[in-house]
């Protein structure tokens, strides 16, 4: 469920609960970002941002794990939309920040504007959209929390959980922010990008979410707390603090599993390509989220399988995908959400039974 429900804060508020980041390339010289927040938005989440909150897609472009150019998004408060009650739009920003400025605030220069719901095309070429997307993420869910479970609290490696290949969150929807710029205006070659949600208002600002791969919340830390500090934490900081935490977790389960005879150094190899926990992309190239190489992520990667596969060392899958179909060519890319007819039978997701583990420290 890559971040969905990962935090305390992200379950007590989902406008809060940053659940993925997408990169790829879009129409010819330019880059897409995307970022997705409230999972299961409309039946257990809403459909609305938060007007305090600061949406960044933050990018390292010299290798040392800080952001030297951010794009930040920020929204007004939610009215309802003309004629449904149950709909709501909200005005946002878009600005563009570097030095300084790309760090905290909200500084930046303004490059769009506009309403959720609705395509933005401003100037020089960029594009935003804000608003109700169906969610591309796939997971048997309940299959790899019962999985995760099983390792921290009884120290067995069950792979036959994901017999059922269950898309537990197949036809639910998110809210996306989808943005394209010329690629140029990010910079060129190989750049790491993350994303976060700060709170920003009458106190200084804080960072409460934070994405820089997926699954890393779900599959290396059960405890609340843990995941609390990662969503605060820096990417300058995850050498010392968390990479100790994921080798140890990537150990243990390739030693249950068997699947390494040197558990310490494929620990240490996978580490290596993991910290600092930030998606790299090399700019204009065809994005590919897989087992070999983290180039960016299209929305139809995979990456529950990759993220299994590698943490085991096996070839280990839940067995679903995500909607394809759902995905159009041209921008925001992201297809129509789903409807409520298309939702009948539909269960409220409920985080506190079915997305967190045991609670056991680790």
């Amino acid at each position: 469920m890559s971040h969905h429900f990962d935090s305390p804060t992200g379950r007590e508020d989902p406008r809060l609960n940053l659940c993925d980041i997408y990169i790829f390339p879009g129409s010819p010289g330019h880059t897409v970002m995307a970022m997705t927040v409230n999972a299961d938005a409309g039946i257990s989440a809403p459909d609305t941002f938060r007007s305090e909150g600061i949406y960044s897609f933050r990018f390292d472009l010299n290798g040392d794990a800080r952001e030297e150019l951010t794009y930040r998004v920020r929204f007004g408060d939610p009215t309802h939309a003309a004629g449904d009650i149950h709909a709501h739009v909200q005005s946002f920003e878009v600005r563009r920040a570097v030095g300084a400025d790309a760090l905290q605030g909200v500084g930046g220069d303004l490059i769009a504007s506009g309403t959720t719901g609705q395509v933005v095309r401003a100037q020089d070429g960029v594009m935003a959209f804000a608003g109700l997307a169906p969610d591309m993420f796939s997971a048997d869910g309940v299959a790899e929390v019962s999985f995760i479970d099983a390792f921290f609290t009884k120290g067995t490696f069950i792979p036959h959980a994901f017999g059922n290949r269950q898309q537990l969150f197949l036809k639910r929807n998110i809210t996306a922010i989808v943005l394209e710029v010329p690629t140029a205006s990010i910079g060129d070659g190989l750049i790491r990008i993350w994303g976060t949600i700060s709170l920003y208002g009458h106190a200084p600002e804080v960072q409460v979410a934070r994405w820089g791969l997926p699954l890393i919340t779900h599959m290396y830390m059960v405890d609340p707390q843990r995941r609390e500090d990662f969503n605060r934490s820096h990417p300058s900081d995850d050498l010392r603090r968390w990479a100790p935490i994921l080798a140890d977790v990537v150990e243990k389960m390739t030693q249950l599993a068997g699947s390494s005879a040197v558990a310490q150094e494929y620990g240490k190899q996978l580490i290596e390509r993991f910290v600092p926990v930030v998606l790299p992309y090399r700019l204009g190239t065809p994005a590919a989220f897989d087992f070999l190489e983290f180039n960016g992520r299209a929305l139809t990667d995979d990456v529950m399988g990759v993220m299994l596969t590698l943490m085991t060392n096996t070839a280990l899958t839940d067995g679903v995908r995500p909607p394809g179909d759902r995905v159009i060519d041209r921008f925001p890319y992201f297809g129509a959400p789903f409807l409520p007819a298309e939702q009948i039978g539909l269960e409220p997701l409920n985080p506190a039974s079915n997305f967190v583990a045991s609670g056991q420290r680790y």
